[in-house]
């Protein structure tokens, strides 16, 4: 269901974008990395977090690090990353294949500034073998997701 609804969105707002499925697991940044022939930096991956009572996702570089400091001041309060349950009651999506495409409810969607150091980034499509290739910018663009600057340098973590 999950990857059907990531189809239904890229179908209806971004017909050209395809959807790589592999046969093994992209479910990690390292698997994604290695799958999708990329960097791991390039891997644009989504935290599904809470922040009081109010749930977002953040896209970050894949070796990014949310920095809690700066994430507390930016989104008003301290984040924490949602259950694995929560994160598919929520987003829809399983843990490993979570994107800001197609969302069963709709969430502010925040990217990270450390995107925009690639032409093309590789998030994941809705399912743990999925993904696909974009311009950070376009990918920003179609979620409808505000830029900040969120992430430090990888040695702090949600």
């Amino acid at each position: 269901m999950s990857l059907e609804s990531v189809r239904a969105f890229l179908a209806s707002h971004a017909p050209d974008i395809a959807i790589v499925e592999l046969d093994g697991s992209t479910a990690t940044v390292a698997l994604a990395a290695a799958g999708h022939g990329v960097q791991p930096a390039q891997i644009a991956k989504t935290l599904s977090l809470r922040v009081r009572e109010r749930n977002l996702l953040v896209v970050t570089s894949g070796e990014a690090r949310l920095d809690n400091k700066k994430a507390k001041v930016v989104f008003g309060g301290k984040p924490r990353m949602l259950t694995a349950e929560e994160v598919v009651a929520i987003t829809g999506h399983p843990v490993g294949g979570v994107c800001p495409f197609g969302l069963a409810t709709p969430l502010p969607v925040y990217c990270d500034v450390s995107l925009k150091a690639f032409d093309e980034v590789v998030p994941a499509a809705g399912s743990t073998h999925s993904a696909l290739r974009i311009n950070p910018l376009r990918m920003a663009e179609l979620v409808e997701a505000e830029w900040v600057d969120v992430c430090g340098n990888g040695t702090t973590s949600p």
